[in-house]
């Protein structure tokens, strides 16, 4: 298809330097070279918005964290510094809440027992002369030491009720309940409950025996530390395994009347180096 001669249209390019020269451009851009000029000026528009826009968000964000590392700045001015010595620094703030950490676990410990938690508002120096001799290193030191001691031996030591309710018999000398007439050593104490409550361990420990015990029916029988080994006898069931890690307050087993018993209760036992002694002396911080 051949064009007609008024879609082409010449434009003459004069140069005072070289001779003339023609150039031939379809009619229709000449006729649409204002449109695009509008197109690209509403570029160059939009593109600048951009910029603009761009420029201000960093300049925000710039003035917020000035205006963050400020409140940074005032923030520390209002911690205290720390108390420094000639071993080394010891931050006050960060010590007092280790310290408040280890006694809400004691505390945990206590409650899973059955046991009522002691108060943390004492906490401090002895009020001695002596305690002024010793440094805040010092004074620090021995009172972490002290804590971690006791947060172990609280966590291992048997201690609290393996179940929460009053006592049915005691530790020591007994008429045998199945011949009135017979005395026999009861070498625990019993716990009234229904068939199913659960029993807990008093301590952490590991489970070295849990199976049927002669007259003790099915038992659990768990080592602590210090030679010391607490056992849970008439149990209905047991929800441990022999060489089982388990944590105070854990569920090993439930209150039944298997073996030789005349009603549904658990017996339970403290023992040390092999030898049960009485564990009325272990209920409370008091004994």
């Amino acid at each position: 298809m051949k064009r007609k001669p008024s879609d082409i249209s010449t434009v003459i390019i004069v140069n005072k330097n070289s001779e003339p020269k023609t150039l031939q451009i379809k009619t229709l851009h000449i006729s649409r070279l204002k449109h695009y000029a509008v197109a690209i000026l509403s570029v160059i528009v939009v593109l600048s918005g951009i910029i603009i826009y761009l420029r201000a968000v960093n300049d925000r964000k710039d003035a917020e964290e000035i205006q963050l590392q400020a409140q940074i700045v005032k923030l520390k001015g209002a911690v205290p510094a720390p108390v420094v010595s000639d071993k080394k620094p010891v931050n006050a703030q960060s010590y007092i809440q280790s310290i408040e950490g280890k006694l809400q676990k004691i505390n945990d410990y206590l409650k899973k027992r059955g046991l009522k938690g002691f108060s943390t508002k004492a906490v401090g120096g002895s009020g001695n002369d002596d305690d002024a001799k010793l440094t805040d290193d010092e004074t620090y030191s021995l009172y972490n030491e002290y804590l971690d001691r006791l947060v172990h031996s609280v966590a291992f030591t048997p201690m609290g009720y393996p179940h929460i309710s009053s006592l049915t018999s005691y530790f020591g000398y007994r008429s045998d309940p199945f011949n009135s007439a017979h005395a026999e050593f009861h070498p625990g104490i019993d716990f009234k409950g229904s068939k199913g409550d659960a029993a807990r361990t008093t301590a952490n420990g590991r489970v070295v025996f849990a199976g049927w015990y002669g007259g003790y029916g099915n038992c659990v029988r768990i080592a602590h530390m210090n030679n010391y080994e607490t056992l849970y006898g008439h149990l209905s069931r047991i929800s441990v395994k022999v060489g089982q890690e388990v944590t105070v307050g854990e569920k090993i087993g439930e209150v039944g009347s298997t073996g030789h018993s005349t009603g549904t209760h658990l017996h339970y036992e403290v023992r040390k180096d092999g030898k049960a002694v009485n564990p009325i002396s272990f209920l409370t911080l008091n004994k």
